[in-house]
Formats: structure tokens, sequence, C-alpha cells
């Protein structure tokens, strides 16, 4: 009989707010955005406002940063610690809501300093002593080969194709497309759009704007006079003079030994990047996380990189200015929301810089050896293992460790770098860290033109087990075409050709 009825149960689950999102949402990002977030923040809710280094008090950047900002062997986080966002908690800090401040907004009174900025130095320059600085902007390749197709007696028409053409060569100088894809976009012939490109192969620097390396060297070939039909044959060939297998080469092309030594001598004085000697866009510079030190005590400190923490100020008396005004129920729920967002995020912004550098700590624990004695030191280690020692999860571990750099003697290192599989020892009684191992591999192929003898991937097994390394073939294999190394077989005609 089909009927309705009421029914109360009760169950136990975890529910994941919008704030909680949030805060995860925050651990895995890199600086970058994180910072672009900030921004975005700062736009949308007034009650937040970033907090300048000038005239700080030490209160209030002890309440600002997290608290020393840096982390010793032996010594705790604090105790804000990140176990409430692993079980789901809202209330991720307790009581404590760090980055509260009153803070008095800017009146009509000048700003001190601002006032003489735009007549700083002399002459009105803001660097003292110094005149009218010299245009030192480097042309980019696309604004070198414009220049080029203003002045190539294109029609309108016609200059336009070879603009859309140029803004499709990436920064190497080949062209990336399709030809009948532009064809069709532009709704002109397959045949004019060849005829404008013939005569952008004309432009520096040679090769520009090829659609491949073999149409690249070609075009350089043909100004110096020198492609012929064995040229030719070589060039559709690569492959054969990658793996160094001239035996193939000299069948194909039809030459002797002598003759192909000097063709191979013409293709190496060729430039296969035409594109690369012009400025482009500025290289982004990693910015590391966290820096490792030295400690004079023995062992090593860790510290957060200042420069990359958001400071963010919640102003309280702005806020009570506002919610003394709101007369509507729309205006006070704007500006309760306003507020509960800007506390959470200060809150959640002072969170993710403690895991970080609770994380950051135990995988500097972890690989003490490494920042000692170097990457042969290295040793197995796994999220879980870092995620049991410090009481989190291993998804808060993985999150944390996503994106972000660290700074060491030794160089910067992704923090995923220091997670590497463990590779069981002869006896078994002891692991090795894959990365560890993969080094090795590469000292040892690096040695390999000083002795004289190639060692096959066999030999390299053997090797290993001698020094207690139970690894297999195919394993060594997986390793060196990771380090893009050839074969043993390549590398004994690379010696050979050398």
């Amino acid at each position: 009989m089909i009927g309705q009825r009421l029914e109360v149960r009760q169950g136990q689950g975890l529910v994941i707010t919008p704030q909680l999102q949030q805060a995860i949402k925050l651990l895995q990002l890199s600086n970058l955005e994180l910072d672009d977030f900030v921004e975005q923040e700062l736009e949308r809710n007034p009650l937040l406002q970033r907090e300048e280094p000038e005239g700080e008090t030490p209160e209030a950047v002890e309440r600002a940063e997290t608290g020393d900002g840096e982390m010793t062997f032996g010594d705790g986080v604090g105790e804000g610690s990140v176990a409430a966002m692993d079980a789901g908690s809202d209330d991720v800090y307790g009581d404590a809501a760090p980055g509260e401040r009153t803070s008095d907004r800017m009146t009509d009174e000048a700003q001190p300093g601002l006032s003489d900025w735009s007549s700083a130095g002399k002459g009105g320059s803001i660097f003292e002593g110094e005149g009218e600085r010299p245009d030192t902007h480097e042309p980019t390749l696309w604004e070198h080969l414009q220049a080029q197709a203003s002045s190539a007696g294109f029609t309108a028409a016609d200059h336009g194709i070879a603009l859309t053409l140029i803004d499709a060569t990436d920064e190497g100088g080949y062209l990336r497309g399709e030809l009948a894809e532009f064809a069709d976009r532009l709704g002109v012939p397959l045949e004019r759009i060849e005829a404008v490109l013939s005569v952008c192969h004309g432009f520096e620097p040679t090769g520009i704007m090829a659609r491949s390396v073999p149409e690249c060297l070609k075009l350089q070939l043909i100004e110096r006079n020198r492609f012929d039909p064995a040229m030719a044959a070589l060039l559709d060939n690569l492959d054969l003079l990658a793996r160094r297998d001239l035996t193939a080469l000299r069948r194909v092309c039809d030459v002797d030994g002598e003759d192909l030594a000097e063709m191979i001598a013409e293709l190496k004085a060729l430039t296969p990047r035409p594109g690369a000697g012009f400025g482009g866009e500025p290289a982004q510079t990693v910015v590391p996380d966290v820096h490792v030190r030295p400690d004079p005590a023995g062992g090593w400190r860790v510290e957060l990189n200042a420069d990359t923490l958001p400071r963010l100020l919640v102003d309280k008396r702005y806020h009570g200015l506002v919610q003394a005004g709101a007369r509507s129920d729309t205006e006070k729920t704007f500006v309760a929301d306003c507020a509960a967002q800007a506390n959470w995020l200060v809150k959640s912004l002072d969170q993710r810089a403690k895991t970080i550098l609770k994380v950051s700590s135990e995988i500097v624990r972890q690989q003490d050896a490494f920042f000692a004695f170097g990457v042969e030191f290295l040793r197995p280690l796994n999220l879980k293992t870092v995620a049991d020692a410090i009481g989190m999860h291993e998804s808060t571990v993985s999150r944390v460790t996503s994106n972000k750099y660290v700074a060491t003697p030794r160089g910067v290192f992704e923090l995923k770098f220091f997670f590497t599989a463990a590779i069981q020892s002869v006896d078994g009684a002891s692991s090795h860290s894959a990365e560890a191992v993969r080094h090795r591999i590469k000292t040892m192929i690096d040695g390999e033109g000083l002795e004289g003898d190639v060692l096959s991937d066999d030999r390299i097994v053997e090797i290993l087990k001698e020094t207690g390394i139970d690894i297999a073939r195919r394993t060594v294999a997986k390793y060196r075409e990771a380090l893009r190394i050839p074969s043993s077989v390549q590398r004994r005609r690379m010696l050979k050709t050398a």
C-alpha cells in the first residue's frame, strides 16, 4: 500500500562551508595567484585595507604576521594550529582574529613625502643627478618583423595578411598554425597566403616564420647557396642525424663520409631558432615562499618570505561608521557580510602562512642530509610521512606543497621536489631516494667520455646492485629517458662522431 509518512533520522555528516572552501583554496594558490586574489578582495570589500610597511608599530606587526615567521628544529609553530581545518571546523583560529586593528582613514591632510615626488632630484627627474634617461627599449621580434612588413611594398590587404602571420609567429621565430586556417579566417585564397608568406621568408633574420625545423634550415641554406639534393635528403632525414646513424645517412644522401661530415658541420653553423636573439616578454622569476638558512646554533632555520605574505587589516573604525549609517535591511546585511568575509580572510591568510611554515619545517627536518651533503643523500619521502608527523591530512600537505618554492643554499626548489619514491636496497634493510638514484645514473653516464667506455642499462644495473641498490633494468631505462639521455647505442655513435 502506498502512503505518506514523516520520519526523523539522526546521522553524522561533514558540511564544507563556503568559508572553509575559501581557506582550502588559498592553500594551493601560488604567491602570484594569491596576490591577484587579495587585490580582487580589496576592490570588492570596503572594510579591507592593505597594511603598509611605513608607520607600523611593533604591536601591529606582531598581530599581522604569523608569530615570528620562522622555525628552527625543536620549536613548535604555536597555538594556532591547522588541525581545525582538517577536521572541517569553521572556527580555524578559535577566538583570535589576527589582523584586526582600528585603522584611521586618510584625511584631507597632505601625506608627507608625496607632494615632492614630481620634483624630486634635479631637473624634475626622480633620479637625483640624472637628466633624461636614454631609451633602452630592445625591439621585440614582432616589432622587428612588423617594421619590415611596413617597408616590404605590400598592398593594404597583403599587409594585413602579413601582420596576421607575424602575430602567429612564436618567440623562436616559427609560424604556428595552418595556412588553410588563415585563408578561411581572412576570406582569401590559399595561394595569396602562400605568396605573402614567401615574401616574409625574405625578412631578417633568415629562416624566420618557417613552419618546421627543416624549412628553417632550408631557408638559411638557400641564402648561403648551399641547398642541393644531398642537403635536401639530409634535411628530410634529420631523425637519422639525431640518432647518429651515419651509415644510413651516407646511403640516403648518396655521399661519402667526408662529404657527409662537411654537410653536418654546415648544419651545425645554422640557427634552428632565428627569433631567439630578440627581446620578448620578461621571464617571470620564481619568488620563494620559504627561506632555509644555516642556523648558527646548528641545524637549519626555516623562515617565511615576508614579501609574499599579504598584510591585510580589517578597518573596524570605518566598519563602525558604515554600520551606524546603514538604514535598510539590505544595507545592514551587506555590511555584516563584508565584516564576516574580511575577518575570515584575515584568519585564512594567517592560517595559510602557519601551515606553509609547519609543512616546510617538517620537510627540512626529514631532508636535512640533502641540505648538508647534496642530492645523493636525498631520502625517500611521501605525503603521508609528513602528514603523520605534523598531524595533518595528506590532502592538506599536497595543497600546501603545490606551486610553493623554497630558497636554500643549494638553490631554489619546489616543495614537491623533496617527495621522491623509495627504491629498496639489496639487503632490504634500507631504501634509497629515486631522485638520488637518478643523480647517480647521470653521474655515471657523464663520466663515460673520460673513461672511453659506454655503459649499457644492464651494466648500470650491475653497478648499482654492487653499491646496494636493487633496481630493475626497465627502471634504469625510464630514469635515463626522463633525464633525456640517449641509449648506449646512440651514445656510442656520438662518441665516434666526436
